[in-house]
């Protein structure tokens, strides 16, 4: 890379062409070299490539395509100064986006004594959705590494936590509130990173982040041959026929209770098992016996067969019964 500074240009004119500025901005989420086609047109046709940082992964291959980019810092006058006379400088922008610059510019712009180039912000290359998962796999990496808490923690030692953020979620979901739903699905989506990148250690069968996503994207392909295959659905009835009948062509089960997890809370495995007995056209009577767990178990047969949560409507019904509560001791919400 050249390494020069802007002081050979010379002094413009009063009516010179202000000319223009572009600030290339790239991702580092996105492979060096892969810019846009906006972008390399700007860079051809430059007359000037500037950038601070000599060690920016995109020189190597701008100099690979012919492109000659200076190694320079300039101040926000001297970029104006060097545009004059209708030149075009692009800066390729370090990963902060060059702030001191911009906000120079900006001073410059809106002291109104100095005539300002056109100014552009181009971006060279876009982070496609879900990129921000990158940035989370390698956090957790260097946690993993350097913490000394987070690297002595087991899938065991873990367990409590992924029931806690799952109670949390749906309690966030419960009550409507939108900043919190965003934090507590980032707190049930560490769990999942946490627990993968563990995996990565075990001695006779590791897995990684990439087995976990790759595992449910073929699973979600799948189950929905409506969408990526030649099967049809136009209701939601038809979709979860077509979930069941390729689940069960997956796990080839002996019995529809089986995958049932049986630690789930009492009201949800009654509604889970009535879900399965009712989607199987099976008849089985309830059984009978005394005492209070036949009488929920008949509440959440009943409700399930209504479409009706039980465990999400005695959250409704407890959540009341707390309000009265405070309201008979005097408590006044805040």
């Amino acid at each position: 890379m050249n390494t020069t500074s802007l002081e050979a240009v010379q002094e413009p004119g009063p009516d010179a062409a202000p000319g223009r500025v572009v600030l290339l901005t790239t991702s580092h989420r996105v492979a060096p070299g892969l810019l846009s086609w906006p972008a390399w047109q700007a860079l051809r046709a430059a007359d000037r490539v500037l950038c601070a940082d000599g060690a920016h992964p995109q020189l190597p291959y701008l100099r690979e395509a012919g492109i000659s980019v200076d190694e320079a810092s300039p101040t926000a006058q001297e970029l104006v100064d060097a545009c004059a006379g209708g030149h075009t400088v692009v800066v390729v922008a370090s990963g902060e986006g060059e702030p001191a610059l911009t906000d120079g510019l900006a001073r410059l712009a809106g002291s109104g004594r100095v005539r300002m180039p056109e100014l552009e912000l181009l971006p060279a290359s876009y982070d496609l959705p879900g990129a921000r998962l990158l940035d989370l796999v390698q956090v957790m990496d260097r946690i993993r590494a350097e913490c000394p808490w987070s690297s002595r923690q087991t899938h065991m030692g873990l367990a409590k936590y992924g029931i806690e953020e799952a109670y949390e979620l749906v309690e966030a979901i419960e009550a409507g509130d939108r900043d919190e739903l965003r934090e507590e699905l980032g707190d049930v989506l560490l769990q999942v990173v946490f627990h993968s990148r563990i995996a990565e250690e075990d001695p006779d069968a590791p897995f990684s982040i990439d087995d976990v996503a790759g595992g449910i994207v073929a699973k979600l392909i799948h189950r929905h041959p409506h969408v990526f295959g030649d099967e049809t659905a136009h209701t939601p009835e038809e979709v979860k026929e077509h979930w069941l009948r390729t689940k069960a062509e997956e796990k080839r089960r002996t019995s529809v209770t089986e995958g049932v997890p049986l630690g789930q809370p009492g009201l949800a495995l009654a509604a889970k098992l009535a879900s399965r007995v009712r989607t199987a056209g099976l008849e089985v009577p309830l059984p009978h016996g005394e005492g209070i767990g036949y009488e929920l178990l008949a509440l959440a047969v009943r409700a399930e067969a209504d479409g009706v949560d039980p465990e999400a409507a005695l959250r409704a019904a407890a959540r009341a019964y707390r309000d009265a509560v405070r309201t008979a001791e005097g408590v006044h919400e805040g």
